[in-house]
């Protein structure tokens, strides 16, 4: 490149000085003066030879009568703009003056020569020469200062139109509309400018079109009103032409302008159009980010372009996203994909290992999935039954603790969630496709970092950094993370993936996102969804079909924890709590519980008491302590005692002689009032591996219809545990009831004296007779099937009626045997029965273990089994029956306990004279009508009298 000449660098202030004095000498002393010379003389000439040429013209027009000008003197023949004049022509010469008073800035002068001249070019149809002097005289009246006149706008106009039609010189008129825009632009008159430059718009010249339409776009901008679609639209207009002229900056500028309109107004298909072409351009000037962007923006915001065309952007995006990649350093993290949208709120978090299905007979317990949707009530009631549990087994130095097992967006995620080491961690993203073609994810997997932690205080790591998977799992062993090869999601659908952690090492896990890559297509086995790695083995072909290009990216999940309202800061702000339920932290090792149920009924009558039984495993690698069992339902079941085998056979009663009651281990303990059992283990534990069967006994529900039995099983770890106070099992039982039997009874005094005794003691089974010197009730008992004529059970026979009170036997009266006694759908049984009381000398006690029962604790009432009894009564299971007593000295009075007259006098004398008041001895006399002594308590200021 040749050196640049600089001019003038060698003179001197001497020499600038004596230049800046020659100029100035020359312009007053020498130009001025002959410019005025000039004028002055054109003016006289014109003058003079306007008087000569108007004489002609009208002795022409009357002698002739003409109406065509006649060739004035000093013209030339006509050319393509009209006639070319010579040099003396007076219409050149007026031209001439009028030039002269524009430069000496004599513009009010410069307008008359200008508008005189216009009108002899126009006279003459020279084109070219009229519309230059229109042109002329509307600069004249718009750099008048404190004129009057209105500026002549359609001078330009016209001067424009006759360059660009008459003329056919684009240049002339180009020069002419922006000359008229600067004028329109200083007047305010935008809308006219813009009307203008859009006029002069043609296909001649890309370029001259794109700069005419960008300025009319930014007229409509400047507006009083502006008027942004327009400007929009034609900025739109002016990047188009910018585009076909190969000026692709100046395209691109005018696109960028023209999406600020348009973003976020609803024109999805202008918005699309507008990216894409951004993209596009930002591509071929290699501007990669830009364009990344600007499809990332088509592809992520509702489209109503076709399936095929979005498929086509889709390629289109990955190649370029491909390119923009390869420029990255290999060591810096993975780009952001934008596809699919991933539903963080939806995020779900489960700690354990998934429920067994049923293997024939044996049942495993539900326990907690992710396919389980429970709501706020379960939820409740489900850390009701774990805090009563962890009381009953709790140690006095050990603070409760709720065990979540499952986290989402309504549990309490302010602290980090509790995993356990060599147990899976499961994680499930809802994925959600905006396009209407299906998006294949290949090696899909978690994106995590893990911190190594000892929580052990006895064992302390050599080495503490952090490991992550985004470049690879190879040589990682603290964690094992599963990998999808592929997951087909499909056009517009959202769907879930779950995938899993299984950490072998204690610490932190930080889960920050998915891994995977990202094409379009269909996968090589033809699946719609995620498939296992054991899967995978069998399939070679895990890479797409077609010629899609795959990229591999990350997406970051971003958890937002729950508004907080309590501060006075935080009611007049917007902050949020933390949401750490992605940020689980490994502990030591725990045991594990498995619960299995033997032929486990899915249906039952209505009282109809079956044995099972249920079997403990501890699969986990240290032994368990303290078996809980927690349930809102203890009518429902009861568990057998140690001495007795899953194969024993109690048939439906079991009845104790004299003191062995007490010593057979028939029903495990249960707290009066609540559904705790606690679980006997042999030697108070249950060692890793090993597993314990007790016999379960369930009970119908005396309402019909489906029921959820609820029941927790929580447990300890027998070393203890430094972040974990104990672990829960839960099951939820369905079972479907169905109507039987229900027993209405009425116990009433009998009115026989008692008799000595003299006969043998009897029951409802064997026998008739009954002691003579004991107290007597008659019971009447009503009995009603309720099964309906189509179900599976239709006649039902009664084997016993049996008494379940301590100090009460029942005997026959007016009843007939047992033996064949049956009952019908619809049909009603009517028995009646003597109550004796005991003696504790070799009396014998009965255990009721059958299907209904009748508690009798007030005479002359009637009271009800199943779902005929009194309301807010609730039906005790088998070990609650014996405690059910029935005492005559403490009954209600509906039948007279004790009998009472009253002793006083007829008659009395008193005088009201010598004391006003008179008194009246009375006697109260009491007699005791039962056998037992009694308490009386009298009291007379409650007397209505």
């Amino acid at each position: 490149m040749a050196a640049m000449v600089t001019h003038g660098a060698c003179l001197s202030l001497e020499d600038q000085e004596r230049l800046r004095q020659f100029v100035q000498d020359f312009t007053v002393h020498g130009l001025l003066p002959h410019i005025e010379r000039t004028i002055r003389q054109l003016n006289d000439q014109l003058v003079s030879r306007r008087g000569l040429s108007r004489s002609l013209m009208t002795v022409t027009r009357k002698w002739f009568g003409g109406s065509k000008t006649p060739e004035r003197p000093g013209s030339e023949p006509r050319g393509p703009s009209g006639i070319t004049y010579s040099p003396e022509a007076p219409e050149l010469q007026l031209r001439k003056m009028g030039d002269l008073c524009f430069l000496m800035h004599l513009y009010e002068l410069a307008y008359t020569c200008y508008h005189s001249a216009k009108k002899e070019f126009q006279n003459d149809q020279a084109s070219i020469h009229a519309a230059g002097a229109m042109e002329m005289a509307a600069l004249s009246v718009f750099l008048q200062t404190g004129n009057q006149r209105q500026y002549p706008a359609h001078y330009m106009e016209n001067a424009a139109l006759i360059y660009r039609d008459s003329c056919r010189n684009v240049p002339l008129a180009e020069r002419c509309t922006l000359l008229s825009l600067d004028v329109l632009k200083s007047h305010g008159q935008f809308s006219d400018a813009a009307a203008a430059l859009i006029r002069f718009t043609s296909e001649d010249s890309d370029l001259q079109a794109a700069l005419f339409l960008e300025q009319a776009a930014h007229c409509f901008v400047c507006m009083r009103n502006p008027l942004a679609r327009k400007f929009a639209f034609h900025m739109i207009l002016a990047g188009h032409r910018y585009l076909k002229a190969c000026q692709r900056k100046h395209s691109l500028r005018c696109y960028m302008q023209a999406l600020q309109v348009y973003r976020g107004r609803g024109w999805c298909l202008a918005e699309d159009h507008i990216n894409l072409t951004i993209a596009r351009q930002s591509f071929s000037l290699h501007q990669l980010d830009a364009s990344v962007s600007a499809f990332r923006h088509v592809l992520l915001h509702e489209s109503r372009q076709t399936p095929a065309q979005q498929a086509a952007l889709l390629r289109e995006y990955l190649f370029i996203y491909k390119q923009q990649v390869g420029e990255m350093p290999p060591a810096g993290q993975l780009p952001q994909l934008p596809l699919p949208f991933l539903d963080c709120s939806l995020t779900r978090l489960f700690l354990g290992h998934d429920w067994k299905p049923t293997q024939g007979e044996k049942q495993a317990a539900t326990h907690m999935s992710l396919d389980q949707h429970q709501d706020a009530e379960a939820v409740a009631a489900w850390q009701e039954l774990e805090e009563l549990a962890a009381s009953k087994a709790a140690s006095t130095s050990v603070t409760y603790q709720p065990c979540q097992l499952c986290l989402n967006s309504h549990t309490d995620n302010s602290q980090p969630p509790l995993a356990v080491v060599n147990e899976p961690i499961k994680v499930e993203v809802v994925l959600k496709n905006p396009l209407q073609v299906p998006l294949l994810l290949s090696d899909l997997c978690l994106h995590w970092n893990f911190e190594p932690k000892s929580y052990n205080h006895d064992q302390k790591l050599e080495e503490s950094h952090h490991v992550t998977n985004e470049r690879g799992v190879d040589g990682i062993s603290s964690i094992e993370s599963e990998v999808l090869p592929e997951f087909l999601l499909p056009a517009g659908e959202t769907k879930p993936v779950r995938l899993q952690l299984l950490p072998r090492f204690m610490g932190k896990i930080n889960i920050l996102g998915l891994l995977y890559g990202l094409s379009a297509g269909l996968p090589a086995s033809g699946q719609s969804g995620g498939i296992s790695p054991r899967e995978s083995q069998t399939q070679q072909s895990a890479k797409p079909l077609g010629n899609g290009v795959s990229v591999r990216g990350r997406q970051e999940l971003h958890l937002q924890g729950p508004r907080l309202n309590s501060t006075l800061e935080e009611k007049t702000s917007v902050v949020y709590g933390p949401d750490n339920r992605l940020c689980p932290i490994v502990t030591p090792a725990m045991p594990l519980l498995e619960v299995f149920f033997m032929k486990f009924p899915s249906a039952l009558l209505c009282g109809e008491v079956r044995r099972t039984s249920i079997e403990f495993s501890n699969v986990g690698p240290l032994p368990l302590a303290s078996l809980v069992v927690a349930t809102h339902s203890p009518e429902f079941f009861t568990f057998g005692g140690g001495d007795l085998t899953p194969n024993s056979d109690l048939g439906p009663y079991h009845t104790c002689e004299g003191e062995d009651r007490a010593s057979v281990p028939f029903l495990l303990s249960r707290e009066q009032g609540s559904g705790l059992v606690v679980v006997p283990l042999p030697g108070g534990k249950l060692e890793s591996g090993q597993a314990v069967s007790l016999p379960f006994w369930i009970r119908g529900p005396d309402a019909e219809g489906v029921h959820e039995i609820r029941f927790l099983f929580l447990y300890r770890s027998v070393e203890g545990h430094p972040k974990i106070s104990h672990r829960v099992v839960r099951h939820t039982a369905v079972v479907c009831v169905a109507s039987s039997l229900v027993a209405s009874g009425r116990i009433t005094r009998s009115l026989q004296a008692p008799e000595p005794r003299d006969s043998r003691e009897g029951d409802a089974d064997s026998g008739c007779e009954e002691p003579k010197d004991h107290q007597r009730l008659l019971v009447q008992l009503n009995i009603e099937n309720l099964s309906q004529l189509s179900s599976s059970v239709q006649q039902i026979q009664l084997l016993q009626v049996s008494s379940a009170s301590s100090l009460w036997r029942l005997y026959c009266c007016l009843a007939p045997s047992m033996e064949g006694l049956t009952v019908g759908p619809k049909e009603k049984l009517l028995l009646h029965f003597k109550a004796m009381e005991m003696r504790k000398n070799g009396a014998k006690e009965i255990e009721l273990m059958g299907q209904h029962h009748v508690c009798l604790q007030h005479l002359d009432q009637e009271s009800f089994s199943g779902t005929l009894q009194t309301p807010g009564g609730s039906t005790p299971f088998l070990e609650k029956l014996a405690q059910t007593s029935l005492n005559v000295a403490h009954v209600s009075p509906n039948f007279s306990l004790v009998r009472c007259s009253f002793r006083f006098s007829s008659a009395i004398r008193h005088s009201f004279k010598d004391k006003r008041l008179c008194t009246l001895p009375v006697v109260l006399v009491l007699y005791n009508c039962c056998t037992d002594p009694l308490h009386v308590i009298v009291n007379s200021s409650t007397s209505p009298r």
